[in-house]
Parts: C-alpha cells; sequence; structure tokens
C-alpha cells in the first residue's frame, strides 16, 4: 500500500444522514511519507450543539466563515483519489462521507483499514482502544484532539507503530477491505418543495447562497423550515 488517505471527520452529531460534518481533516501518504494535507471546515448553516462546541473547540462563528458543503466534499473527493481510505473506527467516518457525497450526487466508494479494528485484535491488554489511548500507549502528544486534521495525524502515527509491531507476526491485519458500509438513499428533492421553496424566497425578498438545484428531499426540508422559522409561512396556500 504505496499511497492511502488517512482521514478525520468532526460532526454534529452521529447520524451520517440527520447530522451534518462540520470539519474535514485529511493526508496524504506517499510511500511512507506525508505528502500532502487537506483540511477545512464546513458551514452547517445550523446552530452547533454545545456538547460539539466543547468536545471540539469549534465555535458557531468558526463553521460561519467556513466552506460550503459542495466545495468541501467534492475537495476532499478531489484529494482523496487513491482507492484506499484509513480511519479510526473508520465506518463512522465513512458513512458520514458517503452520505454527504450521495446527497450531492457524488461517487464514494473506498477501500478501508482502520486501526480501530487492529487495535482491538492487537492490544486487548489496554483499558480501552480509544485514539487518545493509543497515542498514550505509543508517546504520541495529540495537542489538538478533536480537531480533524490532528486526530488524522495522530491516527496516522498509531498506524505506523501498530505495523510496527505487529505487521511481521498478523499482516492480513493490515490488508485494506471492501467497504460494506450502506447509508440510507439520498432522495432528491421534489418538484413541490422546489417550487415552494422558490416561492417562498421570491415571497420574503430573501436571499440564498445555497445552489437550490443541487439540493437533497432533506435538504430542501431543512432549508424550507428554516426560512419558515425565520421568516414566517406565506399567506396564500401553494400546496
Amino acid at each position: 500500500m504505496d499511497t492511502f488517505i488517512v482521514y478525520d471527520l468532526e460532526t454534529t452529531g452521529i447520524h451520517p444522514v440527520k447530522n451534518e460534518i462540520i470539519e474535514i481533516g485529511a493526508i496524504k501518504v506517499c510511500k511512507g511519507m506525508v505528502a500532502d494535507t487537506y483540511s477545512c471546515l464546513i458551514n452547517p448553516h445550523i446552530s452547533l450543539p454545545r456538547e460539539i462546541i466543547a468536545l471540539t473547540g469549534i465555535t458557531q462563528e468558526m463553521v460561519e466563515g467556513g466552506l460550503e458543503k459542495r466545495e468541501a466534499i467534492q475537495g476532499f473527493l478531489d484529494f482523496a483519489s487513491e482507492d484506499t481510505v484509513l480511519g479510526h473506527n473508520i465506518s463512522f467516518d465513512y458513512k458520514f462521507m458517503k452520505a454527504a457525497a450521495d446527497s450531492l450526487f457524488l461517487p464514494f466508494e473506498k477501500k478501508t483499514l482502520d486501526t480501530l479494528k487492529i487495535a482491538r485484535k492487537h492490544l486487548k491488554d489496554l483499558p480501552d482502544r480509544k485514539l487518545g489511548t493509543l497515542c498514550s500507549h505509543y508517546g504520541y502528544v495529540n495537542e489538538h484532539a478533536h480537531r480533524a486534521l490532528d486526530d488524522a495525524m495522530a491516527t496516522y502515527h498509531v498506524y505506523q507503530k501498530m505495523k510496527e509491531e505487529f505487521f511481521g507476526i498478523d499482516p492480513d491485519s493490515f490488508l485494506p477491505q471492501i467497504s460494506a458500509v450502506k447509508v440510507k438513499k439520498v432522495e432528491p428533492m421534489t418538484l413541490k418543495q422546489k417550487k415552494y421553496l422558490m416561492d417562498l424566497i421570491q415571497y420574503h425578498g430573501i436571499k440564498i447562497e445555497t445552489n437550490i438545484d443541487g439540493l437533497s428531499k432533506s435538504e430542501a426540508s431543512k432549508l424550507i423550515d428554516s426560512i419558515i422559522l425565520q421568516h414566517g409561512k406565506i399567506m396564500q396556500r401553494y400546496f
């Protein structure tokens, strides 16, 4: 595995369809060296939960200055052109990225390698196999834990150390696997939703930066609810 991507996400919750990605951090590894990085904040257009702010240190002001979802996801997909992605509990990050890509009608199919799975097999004596615990075990200081790029770097360090220690006795644990991750299918916005959304925008005279044509059914519903909450309903009934 000469070239692969290590990545980590910060999100507003644990549900890959209902919650949003707010930060992407990724590193490109070529022949054992970090060749490039990709990092961005994403504006979710919702208020961040207090527990997420406390956990990550990412504030509402920070994400409001972030990229739009399509630009951020497309940027990551362009960066992560390799076949294999590595992560700690990779199924979580893979489901979120898969759901985000699907919502934008973009492809995301990769082989995966999970440091959590390797640690569960070979480091059973540790109190747990959390990334922070593994970092402590291998003497790595992750100064900004729960920030995406820092956690990606920490994951890569842990991967290297486990490979040095266990590859010789169990090389199969370090083979990428075809991902079996499935996420709920994203439905495109309905014609009725689009008409009502455009009517709302026109009725209230507001400006929307989001590309309406690319919205999913769920995203359109969220945007409609947000506009109604801020500006009110249309007096006339449209549907």
